[in-house]
């Protein structure tokens, strides 16, 4: 699958440790090679914030998926998302 940012996204990837950074973008890159990413996904009840959640580490990468390609809308903090 394809994976695309939104500019929030970007935004959000950038202010994070490199570290940090790193181990989200691979985390994505591993999901997006999979048969079926949404195995490791968790759908949302509201879906101001995108249609599913991927969980690393403390972090939440909120997501769409269309016609298999993932549009990553923003990625923040445990503590400030729920």
């Amino acid at each position: 699958m394809e994976v695309y940012y939104t500019r929030k996204a970007k935004n959000d990837l950038v202010g994070l440790p490199k570290n940090i950074q790193k181990r989200i973008v691979m985390k994505i890159y591993f999901y997006s090679r999979q048969e079926n990413p949404l195995k490791f996904a968790k759908p949302l009840k509201n879906s101001l914030e995108g249609q599913f959640r991927f969980r690393i580490g403390d972090y939440r990468v909120f997501f769409d998926l269309f016609k298999n390609k993932i549009f990553i809308l923003n990625i923040k903090h445990r503590s400030k998302c729920y």
